[in-house]
């Protein structure tokens, strides 16, 4: 597809002109309790948010259970160091027994439901479950094979491109496009977690859209909204971000995630830059400009004057509204006199003097 083509979806579309497809992501914030990841489905349906996703993964699907030290996270990783990669995983993942009641609910709330799966066999389970939409996790870009099967589905693709290098996403969207995939979207994406603003390169926005001639958006591991709104004004399409119930609740994800009330403020607040950047180049009164340009100051009569009075700055003055000659005009006149009555609130113009 190229960059102006939009993908149709069952509740929303994606792609440039349409509104922002804001994604909620669950992650591990449900903390193992599958009443709160269906409490997080329907706080999600407060936002406005268009889909809500998750991960498809085991422990056993993603690493093995080794305490060798490639298999701990970096010590000095903000939330993660020296966690044991099996055990993150492990208490990260959403079992795979609660994904059809997450989605049944998710849909019910006539949100568009959808995962990331990590290895063959959860891309199979999806395909059971209905999924109209995958996305894959900037880790996995380099798993060439694995981005083939999901491509091999024909359903449309997101794929973050955090970490990546320009030749591993071309190596990527080429796999992609040469296994069927007709209908990809690029997510810019820092893969640090938390991620900060000055890592946030949104301009690889626009650089990933000329690059491969696809949508593209954004998603974003930093803390707050800023980032996420300001690449809707870069022309991101979609916007992924985390969320939690809250998060005092603790959890994997929690300290960059975002509150309900949060993503509600995401959804408006990045369609509003959408839409502004959008608005093009113009100069002069907008249509609901014109009511305000009867505003601009102008001269007018500010006292009772008589004819043969002079005009002088105290009967005429540069004040709101408009309809009298221009404030500019005011040395052009003073000394002047009237060549009638005028009373105050008159507007001043060339007859009166």
């Amino acid at each position: 597809m190229d960059a102006s083509q939009t993908i149709a979806l069952s509740n929303s579309s994606i792609g440039r002109g349409q509104p922002i497809f804001t994604i909620a992501e669950m992650s591990g914030n449900h903390n193992g309790e599958l009443s709160r990841a269906l409490s997080i489905v329907d706080a999600v349906a407060t936002t406005g948010a268009k889909a809500l996703k998750i991960q498809t993964y085991t422990a056993d699907t993603l690493t093995i259970d080794s305490d060798l030290p490639a298999f701990r996270v970096r010590g000095d990783h903000d939330l993660w160091g020296g966690r044991n990669l099996y055990s993150l995983y492990r208490e990260a993942h959403t079992p795979w027994e609660w994904h059809a009641e997450i989605f049944a609910r998710t849909r019910k709330h006539g949100l568009l439901p959808f995962s990331t799966p990590f290895d063959p066999s959860s891309v199979a389970f999806l395909e059971d479950l209905g999924v109209e939409l995958y996305k894959t996790a900037s880790a996995e870009i380099v798993d060439l094979p694995l981005l083939r099967e999901v491509a091999r589905t024909g359903k449309p693709v997101i794929v973050s491109t955090g970490m990546a290098t320009l030749s591993e996403i071309d190596s990527a969207v080429t796999a992609m496009r040469d296994a069927g995939c007709s209908q990809l979207v690029l997510l810019a994406c820092t893969a640090a977690y938390p991620a900060v603003p000055e890592e946030a390169r949104l301009g690889n926005i626009r650089a990933l859209r000329e690059a491969f001639d696809v949508p593209v958006g954004l998603s974003d591991h930093t803390t707050g909204i800023g980032v996420a709104v300001a690449a809707a004004g870069f022309g991101a399409v979609v916007v992924e971000k985390h969320v939690t119930l809250d998060r005092a609740d603790g959890g994997v994800d929690s300290e960059f995630s975002l509150t309900p009330s949060e993503f509600s403020a995401l959804v408006t607040a990045s369609e509003q830059a959408r839409v502004a950047a959008s608005s093009g180049v113009s100069f002069g009164p907008t249509p609901d400009e014109r009511a305000v340009v009867a505003l601009r100051r102008s001269l007018f009569v500010v006292a009772d004057v008589r004819a043969g009075e002079p005009v002088a700055p105290e009967n005429v003055r540069s004040i709101r509204p408009a309809g009298g000659l221009p404030p500019d005009c005011f040395n052009e006149i003073v000394g002047r006199r009237f060549v009638r009555d005028v009373k105050r609130g008159t507007p001043l113009s060339w007859d009166l003097i």
